[in-house]
């Protein structure tokens, strides 16, 4: 006996409601760009509530409200870092900020008890736990089904695991991430001469040869289902650069080898303040023009892409409908802001439908996965409410199967999709 088609109306405004929630809070993610690593990688997972504290997110906003000198906060030890940002962050002043709020998010979704504010049981509860099952806890927690990792070969602490005996964790799958090989040729270039790659500075073709077996080369060993870069505003293409020979000449022919997509990440202004370190980044707005031009001159490639300037996403949206081999992801870094994620959702599904990836943790630290899927999944959810109720206002009548199939769709199901498509 088959199941009975359930369907919502203009009159069934709480069932709608209902079971959009429950699509989106039951659906398992695919988390399609993060920072973390399987158990294997040692100490390059970062997971517990010291790292937690120490994130550059909240590294920055302790600076806003303390008056210690730069230099003495980075002569403390990371646990007592940890003890003035919570002091500071969390006791002298309320935890309202997004980065704060997913601290205590993370804390009370593991069961600890957030009303206590002690640090030292919090401490005490993370050291209690194992590597391998915490992970296992905070993918089931967060409503992972997996995660895909960030893999830089150009990492002296990251590439001899790759080289060693690490075996492919189901949770965890391989991007290759190539920064060095595009933003900085002039000294990367040295490196892969120290690799065995026959190179020079110049590009010329044996370069470009060998720049690509590089790439072959490691999309094997990761498995990699991407490549990915952060780049700066001023990208552009064409352009008479190494960056732009490396992209046009090595990675979209080796992108197109293996049916990969080429991640950009766009709009990242490096070390605006060197005294925060990694918390000193900023923004400022792209140019987008070189999107058009890519995913114009080579329609056989695929292209993910999401920006950093809250200013780009309009241009962005309108550009991603011209072109089917460009999905568009996410809201990275200074755009992971409730307010910000819900505008940006709800102009991209009204500009683009559901085919697009509406968020990823980018998270670099295991736990963080957790506040930033549950923050994440309620404003989802409420955008999705909102866009039904206007279907079904005018007439329409939605299913609770389509809700469901959409929820997948925007978890995970177009990454999957984009991934296996052939142009």
């Amino acid at each position: 006996m088959s199941e009975t088609k359930k369907t919502f109306s203009r009159n069934d405004a709480v069932g709608l409601r209902a079971a959009v929630n429950n699509a989106v809070k039951k659906t398992l993610i695919t988390d399609m760009h993060t920072h973390i690593y399987a158990p294997d990688f040692g100490d390059l997972l970062l997971w517990g509530i010291d790292e937690l504290l120490t994130y550059h997110y909240l590294v920055a906003e302790f600076f806003r409200l303390s008056d210690m000198p730069y230099e003495q906060f980075w002569a403390l030890s990371k646990p007592q870092q940890a003890e003035v940002i919570w002091q500071t962050l969390f006791i002298e002043n309320s935890p309202i900020s997004e980065a704060c709020r997913g601290v205590i998010t993370v804390l009370d979704e593991l069961g600890l008890d957030v009303s206590s504010r002690n640090l030292k049981d919090y401490r005490a509860w993370f050291a209690a736990q194992e590597t391998a099952s915490h992970m296992d806890r905070v993918f089931k927690v967060a409503g992972l089904k997996c995660a895909v990792m960030t893999n830089d070969p150009f990492d002296p602490l990251e590439r001899p695991v790759w080289e060693g005996d690490y075996q492919t964790d189901e949770r965890l799958h391989g991007v290759l991430r190539i920064d060095p090989l595009l933003n900085a040729w002039g000294s990367s270039y040295e490196m892969l001469k120290g690799w065995g790659y026959d190179v020079e500075g110049s590009l010329n073709d044996k370069s470009k040869a060998e720049v690509r077996r590089f790439l072959t080369d490691w999309i094997k060993r990761f498995k990699a289902l991407y490549m990915a870069v952060s780049l700066p505003p001023d990208f552009t293409l064409p352009e008479d650069s190494p960056r732009a020979v490396i992209i046009e000449e090595c990675i979209i022919p080796v992108a197109r080898e293996f049916n990969i997509p080429f991640a950009m990440m766009i709009g990242v202004t490096r070390q605006v303040n060197p005294q925060l370190r990694l918390a000193g980044d900023s923004v400022k707005p792209s140019r987008l023009d070189s999107l058009e031009y890519i995913c114009a001159k080579y329609p056989q490639n695929k292209f993910m892409v999401t920006t950093l300037s809250r200013e780009d996403q309009h241009t962005l949206c309108v550009t991603a409908r011209k072109f089917r081999n460009m999905l568009l992801f996410g809201c990275w870094w200074f755009l992971n802001t409730p307010s910000i994620i819900q505008e940006m959702t709800e102009m991209r599904l009204e500009m683009l439908g559901p085919s697009i990836i509406p968020q990823h943790s980018d998270a670099r630290v295991l736990d963080q996965v957790i506040y930033k899927w549950s923050h994440s999944r309620e404003i989802i959810a409420k955008v999705l409410r909102h866009k039904y109720a206007d279907l079904v206002a005018a007439g329409w009548v939605v299913s609770d199967a389509e809700i469901k199939r959409d929820a997948e769709q925007l978890l995970g199901g177009n990454f999957w999709r984009f991934i296996d498509l052939e142009l």
